[in-house]
């Protein structure tokens, strides 16, 4: 733009070019642009047609009738264009499938949709666009969600997509011409479901890094609505270091890319400012956190705990065996803590060492039971989860009946059972396959086994109360009654299924039901347990003992917006949200534009000096010519 201004300066004010040497140039033109028409109806010459000849030839003119869809006219008439469209009015159905990270990361999204205008909805059949977000561990879950897809489309619904499935295989037939969202993009959500409603297909499969370093992934302190305004769900880490042969989960989450401990504790102290009471703290692999940002699990929890309130509770995410062999000491410790959960979930997946070798779980079965057998010990009453698949390739039956001994001598109270499902692009599904029929015996089997033992006996004494026949064969179900008088402390955070009791957990994260009495939800209470049954106990609230509020303010409302800072009331709504956001730097690739957010000229960076540059040298020209044009009459 300074050149131009130099240009103009030069071209006006050189003694070479006055008035006079314009028009000496102007002399120099050509001859032919001499002569001077006198009627504008000479520049048409003897031999061009007359006007009678032109209508003659238009009368033999037959002009051809081109027929138009009448379908495509239906879908013009019924698509506005997309600048026609308003964002931000619209209603979002948000559907997650999948564990506790997948569940935050709904929340996550649903937050900011809400923030921007948007109205999230429990009705499917009323939403405009249905945001999915898919879990990638079983095949069974990818088949809901692609029936899910398949009914929107029929519904003729706007789809955006989310979660381990899209971002592991983005290219499967089925998404094809479809919005995609990747687990490490969630911050950018309201750019891809606004695109999504203006008819454009967007897909942000990028991975956050800062100078090269892989980051665990969207800002903890993004906008959020909780499904259970009472429980936060706080992921410390996205992916894990392991390379088990049979998981998708790690193609879509990659490796360990940990937070840093003062973000999450700045995120747990935020949730106990807006009434959360309970704090989840998840990912694929918790005992893995802070290995590749110097730092470890045990230490983040110690702070964690020195700002929990009273009457609140933290409990821990799943952890393999491998990375908590070094910490048990400590674990064991904080797993005492009275504002901590005496729970832990601890995968074996097989109790055969030959299988865990061709699973790659970097672990043997002494591992597993050195961790359970110490912990045990040290945290008398832990309650140990775990999980087990059946069926793996190349599973015996000799490994599976050690797996039903491990199960029958520990007899875990919480134990997630899985068949073997080989996924697409995993090292296990090209290994040798067990039957499907043998995988789903065992499955059969272990279930059996499960049900088979009540794991409240160790607290209850009591009596067989009835039996009941089912058509293939007796079945025994167990209902036992404790002694009266037994107390536990339970804190009260949700309503059970049937919506007749609420629902607690004690100390060691066991289901306490309690009655439905609005008062104490939220709040920490000593019961008397006077049922149980398979996977509950039954418990009525002590009128002398006293209540702990654990909240430090009055909760959010359902479906309230958590975390709605100055920064996120005041985002600009033009489609490029959250300008401050580091991933808002990552380009979105578009249908109808090879990157996206667009901009305009006078919006990049730096463009404030550009305007200001073309504005004074447009000033100096008019002066100039003012000046001029004074000076001439002069």
């Amino acid at each position: 733009m300074l050149y131009l201004f130099f240009f103009f300066f030069f071209f006006f004010f050189s003694p070479g070019l006055s008035s006079k040497g314009i028009s000496v140039v102007l002399k120099k033109m050509p001859a032919a642009c001499d002569s001077v028409l006198e009627d504008i109806e000479d520049i048409v010459s003897a031999q061009d047609p007359k006007p009678h000849d032109r209508q003659f030839v238009r009368k033999n003119v037959f002009p051809k009738v081109r027929k138009r869809s009448s379908q495509q006219n239906t879908q013009t008439d019924d698509d506005p264009p997309s600048d026609s469209i308003i964002p931000g009015v619209q209603k979002i159905w948000i559907r997650t499938w999948g564990c506790s990270h997948n569940n935050s990361d709904g929340e996550y999204m649903a937050g900011q949709l809400a923030a921007y205008g948007y109205k999230i909805t429990d009705n499917s059949a009323e939403a405009d666009l249905w945001l999915l977000n898919s879990c990638t561990v079983k095949n069974p879950a990818e088949d809901h969600f692609r029936n899910s897809i398949k009914k929107a489309q029929e519904g003729n619904k706007k789809v955006v997509l989310a979660g381990c499935v899209p971002q592991a295989q983005p290219r499967q037939d089925y998404l094809k011409g479809l919005s995609i969202i990747g687990v490490q993009q969630i911050d950018r959500v309201v750019e891809v479901v606004e695109e999504t409603i203006k008819g454009h297909s967007v897909r942000l499969l990028g991975q956050k890094k800062d100078n090269g370093k892989r980051l665990g992934g969207a800002r903890l302190d993004l906008p959020k609505i909780r499904k259970n305004p009472l429980i936060e769900i706080i992921s410390i880490n996205t992916g894990c270091l392991n390379a088990c042969t049979y998981c998708k989960t790690k193609h879509a989450r990659g490796d360990l890319a940990s937070y840093p401990i003062e973000e999450l504790v700045d995120r747990a102290k935020q949730s106990f400012q807006e009434g959360v009471c309970e704090i989840w703290l998840t990912s694929e692999d918790t005992g893995a956190y802070g290995r590749d940002i110097g730092t470890d699990l045990p230490t983040l929890l110690w702070k964690l705990v020195e700002v929990i309130p009273e009457g609140a509770m933290l409990r821990l995410g799943m952890t393999n065996p491998p990375y908590i062999l070094e910490h048990l000491e400590e674990m064991a410790k904080i797993l005492n803590h009275p504002r901590v959960y005496a729970f832990l979930h601890i995968p074996v997946q097989s109790a055969s060492d030959s299988v865990l070798m061709d699973m790659k779980r970097e672990y043997c079965v002494a591992d597993f039971k050195r961790v359970v057998d110490f912990l045990k010990e040290k945290v008398p009453g832990i309650t140990i989860a775990t999980d087990i698949i059946c069926g793996f390739p190349g599973e015996t039956d000799e490994d599976f009946q050690e797996t039903m001994k491990l199960v029958e001598q520990y007899r875990f109270p919480s134990l997630f059972i899985n068949q073997f499902y080989p996924r697409p692009g995993t090292p296990a599904a090209k290994m040798h396959q067990v039957p499907a029929a043998v995988k789903k015996q065992r499955t059969k089997d272990l279930s059996q086994l499960f049900h088979s033992y009540n794991p409240y006996d160790h607290k209850q004494k009591g009596k067989l109360l009835h039996l009941c026949l089912t058509r293939r064969k007796r079945v025994v179900h167990e209902l036992w009654r404790t002694e009266v008088g037994e107390r536990q402390r339970v804190l009260v955070t949700e309503e059970s299924f049937d919506s007749n009791y609420y629902v607690a957990h004690n100390p060691f994260y066991e289901q306490v039901l309690v009655p439905k009495d609005p008062v104490l939800m939220g709040k920490m209470v000593e019961v008397n347990i006077y049922e149980a049954g398979k996977h509950f106990m039954k418990g009525q609230p002590v009128s002398d003992a006293r209540v702990y509020t654990a909240s430090i303010t009055r909760p959010l409302a359902k479906g309230e917006v958590s975390g709605l800072t100055e920064e996120f009331r005041h985002a600009p709504r033009n489609g490029t949200n959250w300008k401050g956001h580091p991933s808002a730097e990552i380009p979105v690739k578009t249908s109808f534009s090879p990157w996206m957010p667009l901009q305009l000229p006078w919006q990049q960076e730096g463009s404030g000096l550009k305007i200001l540059s073309v504005s004074l040298a447009l000033l100096a020209v008019l002066v100039m010519l003012y000046y001029r044009g004074m000076k001439t009459e002069l």
